[in-house]
């Protein structure tokens, strides 16, 4: 098997470094960014004013993906601060003073228009880890055989309980936020080439979104890219658990590929599966797709690393993926973590401020 390159785009919040609570600035931010003499990485827009967008370029090496996750956060850090903000790694907004505001751009002035509270609403930071695939063939039966197992990267990622001021009893409200666009997709199989792009056609001569780019499945064909895009995941605070995260989707990728076609699930019983991992995070027990029966969040992730055991040999990456999820298990989640500063402080200030200082360890550690 080949080692895959992968690259990570990284959504994040932009908040007022006093308060914690959301700031519009996103724009003053790109310029600051566009500015600078040599900008470490790229910073955009995003569909809303109050957040903003990085990315890594393509590598093999998980080293170097490591490396420039924290180069890009630094780029996105120093260009919010330069706007006056801070950029922070989290999945929904926690403190909001007033509406949040879209970014005047044409395509987002049309999903505003077309999409009325649905787009209003969907404020939230994901991660989009991109796998090389060899062709759009592969890359199909990519997506019909990781199906199972994206509920569990979502798990893992989970990264966003609360929002504007409130406990939403979920580890990742993003996903629910998410899943209310009319083009998120049901996660059945499509069988071929043709069948998905027939279904995204229908999608957007339907109106359930606007071009394809609003294909917003959990895993889908990069528009613009030999890729697959696993979209499930919230945003991570830390870098250890987002090249964790990237490590297991990369493999994932790389087992689907080399296998016969997979068993079929069906829709409703994927969805069940990813509002458990939504709902829970790690926390309690998931679905473990091997046996389709709930198991402990433990025995669940290391279902996972044996089903993707050898892609993650020819990768070399088994120690950093096992170590990585050990650590993620004693620590707990990012929703975990978020909720524990809550406990001990009775403030959701300090859990941004929590949010923010992680963030910004992050990249100044890079």
């Amino acid at each position: 098997m080949t080692v895959r390159q992968v690259g990570v785009e990284e959504e994040l919040l932009l908040v007022d470094p006093a308060t914690g609570r959301l700031t519009a600035v996103s724009r003053q931010a790109v310029r600051a960014h566009e500015a600078a003499p040599a900008p470490d990485a790229p910073v955009e827009a995003e569909l809303f004013l109050q957040q903003i967008e990085t990315q890594t370029p393509p590598t093999a090496d998980l080293d170097e993906l490591d490396v420039a996750l924290r180069r890009s956060r630094r780029a996105v850090g120093e260009a919010a601060a330069e706007a006056g903000a801070a950029a922070v790694a989290i999945g929904t907004p926690v403190l909001v003073d007033g509406q949040v505001t879209i970014t005047p751009q044409p395509r987002y002035l049309r999903i505003r228009q077309e999409y009325a509270e649905l787009a209003h609403s969907a404020l939230a930071c994901a991660m989009h880890v991109h796998v090389d695939i060899e062709s759009p063939e592969e890359g199909v039966r990519v997506l019909d055989g990781i199906a199972p197992w994206l509920p569990v990267l979502l798990a893992a990622s989970a990264n966003s309980p609360y929002l504007e001021g409130r406990d939403t009893g979920h580890a990742s409200w993003r996903s629910q936020i998410w899943g209310r666009w009319p083009s998120h997709g049901s996660g059945e199989p499509f069988g071929d080439v043709a069948t998905y792009h027939r279904v995204v056609e229908q999608l957007v001569g339907w109106g359930a979104a606007l071009d394809p780019a609003m294909a917003y499945f959990d895993a889908r064909l990069a528009a613009d890219l030999p890729t697959v895009e696993v979209r499930v995941a919230d945003v991570c605070t830390e870098v250890e658990d987002a090249v964790v995260v990237t490590a297991l989707a990369r493999a994932l990728v790389t087992t689907a590929a080399a296998a016969d076609a997979p068993a079929a699930w069906r829709g409703d019983l994927l969805r069940a599966a990813s509002w458990r991992a939504a709902r829970h995070g790690l926390a309690e027990r998931l679905v473990d797709p091997a046996a389709q029966v709930l198991a402990p969040a433990r025995e669940v992730l290391a279902s996972l690393v044996a089903h993707v055991r050898p892609a993650l040999e020819e990768a070399g990456d088994v120690a950093r993926v096992e170590d990585g999820l050990e650590a993620l298990l004693a620590r707990g989640g990012g929703a975990t973590r978020q909720r524990a500063v809550f406990e001990r402080t009775g403030s959701l200030e300090a859990v941004v401020a929590d949010v923010r200082e992680r963030t910004e360890a992050s990249w100044q550690a890079g």
